[in-house]
């Protein structure tokens, strides 16, 4: 996550004074990059996945489920005394903001379409790192959220508050939970300290027969003011509130991260990949509940936007919910701070453009500007941008930096991309453009070239699922690439905003209709299901991507659903990945999110107020550990994916 720099990071009111002087300087880094990345040959299309994990302990004996917050040594071991076994079955791990959280990549980048190795080297991932954690007594999990994170006794130690809570300052969340590394706990105190006020988040309650008018966990506390005098006023009636920076970068994705040919068919890839991201976000909802609360919502992404929403109440058109921070303009750095209408953690604000279907009118939205930037990088002596790259990277630098290391503030701006790095890195949408890395170095083919990172998607509690959609996407991304001059996905950027939207709203896959384009050859667009974006013969995912690639590749005859009768094992196993995505696309499979929502409600202690017990809560985790083992021996494999996936992986196993 980010840039884990070492040194002495500085604190918001030491750091601010150098928000300038690491924009300009990022600037000249990225044009540097752009000027040596010209000497790159075309890329072969690489790519992988980043699998995040929850570390659990689960105790039978009282019955229950917690967050591992002691155990996070295993990371260290991990990259050292057991790298030589991690590199030997490509397998990488690395930190995310909480000390419960692993992250885990393939070590070397897979090349084309791999299918079947994908999840052979997730399963290696979670077996490396279960083995550790075994020893401890604590378990592996891939959960998008861990349901009562927030709640008295979530972590598996004694929680620590008062003056060791003075980063997030948070009502519920002691920082002990974030990543010893300093990094973590200083962003967390500089988004705050920036904002104004603690960040505030506010989630709509599932409203159940018992539910009550509001989240009555809201407290007035007297450890710091004013901190402490904002949530009854920052919380809202029919929500379930949260104030930490932990509740959303505590929750856990799936991304993927694509290298393509050059830095033409990049932007192009990215530009076609930004009305996917709602559309996943929604097919792969796997977040029902929050800080002990069931949600009127499925997904984690708002949760995550608020929770890093660094923005003052002038930056939002907002009064300060109490008289302080220079009547509301905050601590920004900049001199005439302008209004911003979204935190920056968002949906993609802007297309690149730079390919024949690019029109200016997509990007219809109100994006501010960093207008000496997008000066800068148009008149240039290095590498004068086009207007509409300009503009993309103008519009990131209208962001403060939020961790400036001490030792890295002077640079070396032909060598170095730090600056630009921590301002790119902190501006977390669904799609990232990352230009190549070292370019500086001509020709430099060995490391990552133009690369466009996926990021929307839900982690999944089984390798199997996190598999199917990550080969999906490749599949994707390979069509995209592969017919680049006869597809053109764009709408405009307002209706790819709104489907973001649509994708948080409960059971959004059944209920609800997205934009999406009539056709790949033309500008129309309409509003359909997701049943008919998945399948619809005209527009759909499944005939205009997968088949299409598919045939291409010379897999199927005539659609993907002929795998399921191959002779060939990983051809019928990409049968069932295909299944598994479009299944729940359509309906006939319940999301993630749906399935955990059943469960909560029909369980026996369940009083119909929207609280989930920790009695729920251990039965539950048992229950997904059960089904991460691929374990039917209670049913719930079958009913979670289907009985024709369960009986195929029972086999297999």
């Amino acid at each position: 996550m980010g840039l884990l720099s070492l040194g002495t990071p500085l604190e918001w009111h030491e750091s601010s004074q150098y928000s300038e002087h690491v924009r300009k300087n990022g600037i000249e880094q990225l044009l540097y990059v752009f000027r040596a990345a010209n000497a790159r040959k075309e890329d072969p299309l690489l790519w992988g996945d980043e699998v995040e994990y929850m570390i659990c302990v689960i105790d039978d004996a009282r019955r229950n489920a917690v967050l591992a917050i002691d155990d996070d040594e295993v990371l260290l071991e991990l990259n050292t005394e057991d790298k030589g076994m991690c590199d030997a079955h490509n397998a990488s791990f690395h930190p995310e903001y909480g000390r419960f959280m692993i992250e885990a990549t393939p070590a070397e980048p897979y090349r084309g379409f791999v299918n079947q190795y994908v999840e052979e080297n997730m399963a290696q991932r979670r077996a490396l790192a279960e083995g550790k954690l075994r020893e401890r007594g604590a378990d592996l999990l891939s959960l998008a959220v861990f349901p009562r994170m927030g709640c008295p006794g979530f972590t598996d130690v004694p929680q620590v508050w008062s003056s060791h809570n003075a980063a997030s300052r948070s009502l519920y969340l002691p920082d002990q939970v974030i990543n010893r590394h300093a990094r973590f706990p200083t962003l967390t105190a500089n988004i705050r300290t920036r904002r104004g006020e603690k960040v505030c988040i506010n989630v709509p309650m599932y409203q159940d027969e018992k539910t009550p008018k509001g989240d009555d966990t809201v407290v007035e506390r007297d450890w710091f003011t004013p901190e402490d005098q904002e949530a009854v006023l920052a919380s809202k009636p029919g929500h379930i509130y949260m104030d930490g920076m932990g509740f959303g970068m505590g929750s856990s994705c799936l991304q993927l991260t694509f290298q393509a040919p050059n830095v033409d068919k990049a932007r192009y890839l990215y530009d076609s990949l930004v009305n996917f991201a709602p559309v996943l976000l929604a097919a792969t909802a796997a977040s029902p509940a929050f800080k002990g609360w069931l949600a009127d919502q499925d997904v984690r992404w708002d949760v995550i936007s608020a929770s890093v929403d660094d923005r003052t109440p002038y930056e939002r058109s907002e009064e300060p919910l109490l008289p302080k921070y220079n009547n509301g303009h905050g601590y920004t750095s900049k001199a005439h701070p302008q209004r911003i209408p979204k935190s920056r953690y968002s949906a993609v604000d802007l297309y690149l453009g730079g390919n024949p279907f690019f029109d200016r009118k997509y990007n219809d939205t109100n994006v501010p500007l960093n207008e000496s930037a997008l000066e800068k990088l148009q008149t240039n002596h290095l590498f004068p941008m086009d207007y509409d790259l300009a503009r993309h990277f103008s519009h990131l630098f209208i962001r403060d930096p939020l961790v400036v290391f001490q030792e890295r503030v002077d640079q070396d701006n032909q060598n170095s991309t730090d600056h630009f790095e921590n301002i790119q890195s902190t501006n977390w949408q669904t799609l990232r453009f990352k230009p190549p890395t070292q370019a500086a170095i001509p020709g430099n083919n060995s490391t990552p070239g133009w690369r466009v990172e996926f990021r929307p998607m839900e982690i999944h509690v089984t390798d199997f699922e996190n598999a199917a959609y990550s080969n999906f996407l490749f599949l994707i991304v390979e069509c995209l690439l592969k017919f680049s001059n006869e597809i053109n996905a764009y709408l405009p950027m307002s209706q790819v905003w709104q489907n973001m939207q649509t994708a948080h709203r409960r059971d959004a896959v059944v209920l609800e209709k997205f934009h999406w384009k009539k056709s790949f050859t033309n500008e129309a667009t309409g509003e359909y299901s997701f049943a008919e974006i998945f399948q619809n013969s005209g527009f759909g995912i499944f005939p205009q991507f997968i088949d299409r690639i598919l045939k291409h590749k010379n897999i199927v005859a005539s659609s993907w659903t002929d795998l399921q009768n191959s002779s060939d094992a990983g051809q019928k196993r990409l049968y069932y990945y295909l299944k598994l995505v479009f299944d729940r696309a359509t309906g006939v499979l319940p999301t993630t999110a749906n399935f955990l929502r059943e469960y909560i409600t029909h369980h026996p202690s369940y009083q119909k107020d929207s609280r989930l017990s920790s009695e729920i809560n251990y039965d539950l985790l048992k229950m997904m550990s059960r089904i991460t083992h691929l374990d039917d021996s209670k049913g719930e494999l079958s009913k979670f994916l289907g009985k024709e996936i369960a009986d195929f992986l029972a086999n297999r196993i």
